[in-house]
């Protein structure tokens, strides 16, 4: 099916463009969405009017757009979630997820302008990309924890998985340092002449 694009679609083409697309993808997504119009002579004449129009609507949101990329921009949200010892997450973190975290934060998202390229189910530093525009898109940092705690710890560079592997080696110190205490004392117990009541006295010989 051929449609001409109303706004950049990536991976498509330009505002203006002629392009032949698969019936279902326009069907289902470029025509009610409001990216493309049917290739018919009668559209092809109504964008031709309107081309200005949509020239100056597209300017304006891409501003307003990028004036949002500006505030969120190097931008990193705290996700709290429930996950194990070895810090796996007990489901995952959705478009959803991210959506309510930045409405949280005073910026109205749709979750559909989200993408999480890889899926969310460990705990750590991730990112998504947020399609603020056909032309303007920002990425955000996502530091998933345990608690707000373990995501300072994370946000310094550590993860909880080498945290906990260090507390346990100082646990380990810490013990084999106690026994050698342990152990040094009972050598001093051995060595102190007091200790060595059986010996004879050599003027009992």
């Amino acid at each position: 099916m051929q449609v001409i694009l109303l706004e950049r679609v990536a991976k498509l083409g330009q505002m203006g463009d002629l392009v032949n697309v698969k019936p279902g993808y326009a069907r289902n997504y470029l025509l009610p969405q409001g990216k493309a119009l049917r290739a018919s002579d009668e559209n092809i004449k109504s964008f031709e009017n309107r081309k200005a129009e949509l020239e100056a609507q597209n300017l304006e949101t891409r501003k307003e757009a990028q004036a949002i990329a500006a505030k969120l921009d190097d931008e990193s949200y705290v996700v709290i979630r429930q996950a194990s010892d070895g810090g796996a997450l007990y489901g995952s973190v959705s478009p959803r997820d991210v959506a309510e975290l930045l409405a949280d934060a005073g910026v109205t998202i749709d979750k559909r302008q989200i993408v999480i390229k890889t899926p969310i189910k460990t705990l750590g530093l991730h990112k998504a990309l947020i399609n603020l525009h056909p032309e303007v898109d920002v990425e955000i940092g996502l530091n998933v924890a345990r608690s707000p705690e373990e995501a300072e710890v994370q946000a310094s560079g550590k993860s909880i998985q080498e945290v906990a592997a260090e507390e346990e080696a100082a646990a380990e110190f810490e013990i084999a340092e106690l026994f050698d205490d342990i152990g040094s004392a009972g050598v001093d117990d051995d060595d102190d002449p007091r200790n060595q009541g059986d010996s004879a006295d050599p003027r009992d010989a």
